[in-house]
């Protein structure tokens, strides 16, 4: 019969506990030894690396300054060494090419003539083959000083002195140029006349007239700057209005040449410009007024006709002026330079000639022609675009420059 089992009660206040059997001592299982390997320890395999060991903590940082450290840095760069004064190379000596006085007009002239020249002796040099000079000869001759633009007359004078002094006689090509030279000189030396400022007229009135692209304005400034020169109180009137550039390029000649320009805007009327031109130099007492004009081809009748009514206008305020009208020719132009006389001259009362660019061709014997055809005076001619490129017309140092004689 088992026990009871005490109440609630008594288990609360302590009466009789029951007495738990004591538990049984834990058994541990006892491992067999683990054999140790007789002999050294074995190395670890080649695969299997030992970690470093790692490295120790950095201390706390110093606290010293920057600033000190800077000085400590500067005191310790050693003081550069004194060394001895080296002289440097003396520099090189630069030659300054000295400035070759300008040549002599001759010279210029030559040399601007030089592709015309150079063309037209080249060609007798080449019909001068044979020792005997026959008919043929002369008539290839012909063929060349035609094509060099002397002209029909001037090219039958020349074959026919040839073959009044020379004809089936040994001939050279230094034989034919001195006769060429002698004959241009011939045909020129009457026109050969210098532009005449009369002094008892002012003021003396020149008008520029010309195709478009001839060297107008350009001949103003130079003329100007030469009357300048030779002390003659000069004034100019921009009449070409149609163009902006030649009234700017005129005002700037004007500048250079203490010249007052008489202006009016683009597109004004150039014959009321010129009217003020002519009263203003008057009231003045200008010595010389050129007065330039818009650029205009011969066969433009209308603008011919406007050209006329500038003259009308001109003679209102100086009944004799102008009193020297020049036409500039570019000489580049050939054989259209004769029409161009012809029709300005009608149109325009034409008085005498400028002949300008002479240099950028090699149809300078056109002025033969002119000169053979219209006796107008060639007062200038022009072979550059300086100033001293602008001179009077001298008809032997043409033909000799034309000719290649010196």
């Amino acid at each position: 019969m088992t026990d009871k089992k005490p109440g609630f009660f008594k288990r609360l206040f302590g009466g009789e506990q029951p007495v738990q059997p004591p538990a049984p001592p834990e058994t541990q299982p006892v491992s067999a030894p683990v054999p140790q390997p007789v002999g050294p320890t074995p190395a670890p395999p080649p695969d299997i690396v030992p970690e470093p060991e790692p490295a120790p903590l950095p201390g706390p940082p110093e606290t010293t300054p920057d600033y000190v450290e800077d000085i400590e840095a500067q005191r310790a760069v050693p003081e550069p060494e004194a060394t001895a004064f080296v002289p440097l190379d003396p520099p090189a000596v630069v030659e300054v090419p000295v400035e070759t006085p300008r040549q002599g007009w001759f010279a210029r002239l030559a040399t601007g003539l030089k592709r015309s020249s150079d063309q037209l002796t080249g060609s007798i040099t080449s019909v001068f083959t044979k020792r005997k000079l026959d008919a043929a000869t002369l008539d290839e001759l012909e063929d060349v000083l035609i094509q060099a633009d002397l002209g029909l007359e001037t090219a039958t004078a020349i074959t026919e002195t040839l073959r009044r002094d020379r004809f089936d006689r040994d001939v050279s090509g230094e034989d034919v140029r001195a006769v060429l030279a002698s004959e241009v000189e011939k045909v020129l030396g009457p026109v050969a006349r210098p532009l005449v400022i009369d002094s008892t007229r002012k003021p003396f009135v020149i008008l520029m007239i010309g195709v478009n692209g001839s060297g107008k304005t350009t001949t103003i400034g130079k003329l100007a700057q030469k009357f300048a020169a030779e002390g003659k109180s000069v004034m100019l009137a921009a009449g070409d209005t149609f163009r902006a550039a030649a009234i700017e390029q005129l005002q700037v000649w004007g500048q250079r040449t203490n010249a007052p320009v008489i202006s009016r805007p683009a597109g004004a009327d150039a014959s009321g410009l010129a009217f003020d031109a002519v009263t203003e130099a008057r009231a003045q007492g200008r010595d010389v007024l050129i007065i330039d004009t818009a650029g205009r081809l011969q066969n433009r009748d209308e603008l011919m006709n406007e050209l006329e009514k500038v003259i009308r206008v001109i003679k209102k305020v100086e009944p004799s002026a102008p009193h020297a009208t020049l036409l500039t020719l570019d000489a580049t132009t050939g054989q259209n330079a004769l029409r161009q006389v012809e029709i300005f001259g009608q149109r325009a009362g034409v008085t005498g000639l400028v002949m300008t660019k002479l240099d950028g061709t090699a149809r300078g014997g056109i002025l033969v022609a002119i000169a053979r055809r219209f006796g107008l005076p060639v007062h200038f001619i022009g072979v550059g675009e300086g100033v001293g490129d602008l001179e009077p017309f001298t008809a032997s140092d043409f033909a000799r420059a034309i000719a290649g004689t010196d």
